[in-house]
């Protein structure tokens, strides 16, 4: 069949972005040759959690926006193709520390109101009884959701075959191409400008066998602790700008005993599965989305360091109006508008 649009690369942005235009009627062909959720998105924890409520910008407001249509996404997602994303919108809890952080986090819980619009809140609380990051009190949002990251990917790559697209290891490009390949593709990128544009940051996270599945998520000592549908319990992860290797190692031995002392529920659970990733981050921390410049009918989604699950609703449907539509509704502060030209590297 004829292609309107080859996507290279199938973890999370690819994917979405393959899946958003399929649903519009496109043909689509997804290209990965190591297989779908093959790198960072076939990960364990999916925590889907909102930027604090202040100082904001293009990219708080963005995700907000991603993170309040992510519901009725994924249950599309999940009609379409019989998939389980894992996905609820389940809040999370934060440990208040003392006083004076008790009245940043009321400062913005007043924020929140404003800003999220009335769709989600943000408040101070006693802790619960149960389930407790440890301290008296404790921020709660409703905003947070989780989801199972390679579930996730599993789900669009059934509604994709459910729509008739193609995922293959190999094949030629057709229509416009969107290169949506990771860390590996930032490299690339930075190759064509002669410049940094992105790098890989290796995570680590622990999969345990304790069902918490509809309490809300914990984020204690800058880890998130995702209770998930199945009855699993994940915790993550560690940020790892410089690396060896690609698999975990004792830097996740210390994260799970931080993070069992922590939080007692966690302290006999048993380990299932140990994972490990390099999860792309563009220079400015913000994803790199666009059109490749000076490349004709080349675009890139990239970079969704650490929040790549949480837009990627949002994210898949400006590539598609850009790449079907032509219509440009990137923040500026994602844009690819002020990268190099390519230079040819490939």
């Amino acid at each position: 069949m004829a292609i309107d649009a080859t996507i290279l690369g199938a973890g999370i942005f690819g994917l979405s972005c393959a899946w958003a235009m399929a649903r519009r009627g496109a043909r689509v062909r997804v290209i990965d040759p190591n297989g779908v959720a093959s790198g960072a998105s076939g990960g364990i924890v999916g925590a889907l959690a909102p930027h604090v409520p202040e100082q904001w910008n293009a990219k708080k407001a963005f995700q907000l926006d991603s993170l309040l249509m992510s519901e009725a996404w994924w249950a599309e997602v999940a009609a379409a193709g019989g998939g389980d994303p894992g996905y609820a919108r389940t809040g999370r809890l934060q440990p208040i520390s003392d006083a004076a952080a008790e009245a940043l986090a009321t400062d913005r819980a007043e924020g929140a109101r404003h800003l999220w619009r009335g769709a989600a809140t943000w408040q101070v609380e006693p802790a619960p009884e149960a389930w407790s990051p440890g301290t008296p009190r404790v921020i709660r949002d409703t905003l947070s959701a989780r989801i199972h990251p390679a579930r996730a990917c599993d789900a669009l790559e059934r509604a994709l075959d459910a729509q008739g697209a193609e995922i293959v290891s190999t094949g030629p490009t057709r229509g416009a191409v969107l290169h949506a390949t990771g860390w590996h593709g930032l490299g690339t990128l930075s190759d064509a400008q002669g410049r940094t544009a992105g790098v890989g940051v290796k995570g680590q996270a622990v999969l345990l066998d304790l069902d918490r599945r509809d309490r809300p998520q914990l984020f204690v000592d800058g880890l998130h602790i995702v209770p998930h549908a199945d009855g699993t319990t994940a915790v993550g992860s560690t940020t790892e700008r410089d690396f060896d290797d690609t698999g975990t190692d004792a830097r996740l031995d210390a994260l799970l005993v931080g993070a069992r002392a922590a939080v007692p529920d966690l302290a006999h659970a048993r380990v299932l599965q140990r994972w490990a990733g390099i999860r792309p981050r563009a220079r400015s921390r913000a994803p790199l989305l666009g059109v490749w410049p000076g490349r004709p009918e080349h675009f890139i989604a990239n970079g969704g360091f650490k929040i790549g699950f949480g837009i990627s609703p949002k994210v898949a449907e400006v590539m598609a109006d850009l790449i079907l539509e032509g219509h440009d509704r990137i923040p500026e502060a994602f844009s690819t508008a002020g990268l190099a030209p390519w230079s040819g590297a490939d």
